[in-house]
């Protein structure tokens, strides 16, 4: 999940379209792998409209949570032309990230960290910008046109976009499936104003297959194909900014960002491939880190261990709220002095999380000991709470 700012590069290129536009198209697909990019696919800006329909009742029924961006002029969101009226042709394009082992593995590795497949190398945000940037200074120099480019940060549906384009198809999940790269595609586009010739939709490949929706540990899937975003472990680890609510706790494991359960179990994958850029692969610190380690980070350690990744945008505080829900479902007692020493962390949302964790893996008599005297001196309302709710 991302939103707010616009990954957006304006250019212009003077001259005249001298290519014929089939010929055009197979030269920007050629460029566009030469630059890394794994697939390609066109599509024009009216294809989205039931799309934008469903997008609409999310946001009417509260499904986006917190996330009140998603619910800000939709109208630009719902059809790309509501947020550039000139343009003429979507070139939608996917870079794959395919993980080189099970990302389900780890969550049996209880007292480690599981954190998220894409966030486990570099930010794929400005690995792709640039590349998106680099493929539209090519289009524009080699045919007249306006283009704006697009990297998850913009009012733009890439998901549905994608599968108008050919690159896959939203399954039951929400998420894009690829016949060829399972569930592992981070996705661009490039606004054009040159009509250029379309791919034709991918068609839903899901029949009745119910794998994602069947292992989700939330039931954040009120029905195929729709999602309760105030449910999903992504949610509550990454967007979610208060403590993590007490319904979801348990089932959150070791999960400390986000969450890969339903991407991980699509048949589809038996067809993915390992990642070919470096920068995105798992770094060996991120693949499953200690929980002990992680939550003696502080401020600066936290900053340089997620150097260029996109854990770092939460910051450390909400970071170590989700370690401690991990510590807490580890089942391991010799975590519990790592929770108690984050009792005193300057932050209520640490602090709180440190007293669920410690009610998790203390016999009830050392908890209720400790809890009297926390109390009195506890000044946030949030954290008294949490000490309250093991009574």
């Amino acid at each position: 999940m991302a939103g707010g700012r616009a990954g957006v590069a304006n250019l212009r290129g003077p001259g005249f379209l001298s290519l014929d536009p089939t010929e055009l198209k197979a030269q920007l697909a050629r460029e566009a792998r030469a630059l890394g990019f794994d697939c390609i696919g066109i599509t024009e800006p009216g294809t989205i409209e039931k799309a934008g329909a469903h997008f609409l009742e999310f946001i009417a029924t509260g499904g986006h949570g917190d996330m009140d961006w998603l619910a800000s002029q939709p109208e630009r969101r719902v059809d790309p032309r509501g947020l550039w009226s000139d343009v003429r042709s979507v070139i939608m394009l996917g870079v794959n990230y395919g993980p080189d082992q099970d990302p389900l593995a780890i969550l049996k590795q209880r007292t480690r960290a599981a954190i998220s497949v894409y966030a486990q190398g570099d930010d794929y945000h400005d690995l792709i910008k640039k590349r998106l940037k680099a493929l539209a200074r090519w289009l524009v120099a080699t045919a007249p046109s306006e283009v704006k480019v697009f990297v998850d940060t913009a009012a733009v549906m890439e998901k549905p976009l994608a599968q108008a384009a050919h690159l896959g198809w939203q399954g039951k999940h929400t998420n894009l499936v690829s016949r060829e790269f399972g569930s592992w595609l981070f996705l661009g586009a490039i606004y054009t104003t040159l009509e250029l010739p379309r791919d034709s939709a991918e068609i839903d490949h899901c029949g009745s297959c119910r794998a994602c929706l069947d292992i989700c540990p939330t039931a954040a899937f009120p029905a195929p194909y729709k999602l309760d975003a105030r449910r999903c472990i992504s949610y509550l680890t990454i967007e979610n900014k208060g403590p993590i609510p007490q319904e979801f706790r348990k089932a959150i494991g070791n999960r400390i960002y986000g969450c890969d359960d339903c991407l991980a179990a699509c048949p589809w994958n038996k067809f993915a491939q390992q990642g070919r850029e470096a920068k995105l692969g798992a770094r060996h610190e991120l693949r499953a880190p200690e929980l002990a380690e992680l939550a003696r980070l502080d401020d600066a350690a936290f900053r340089a261990l997620f150097t260029k990744s996109p854990v770092k945008r939460i910051g450390r505080d909400r970071f170590l709220r989700n370690v401690l829900i991990a510590i807490g479902n580890s089942g391991d007692v010799t975590l519990a002095d790592e929770a108690r020493r984050l009792l005193d962390d300057a932050n209520p949302l640490v602090r709180g999380a440190a007293v669920w964790a410690l009610r998790q893996l203390l016999e009830r008599d050392e908890f209720e000991a400790m809890q009297a005297d926390a109390l009195n001196k506890e000044p946030d309302q949030s954290v008294r709470e949490e000490w309250q709710a093991a009574s």
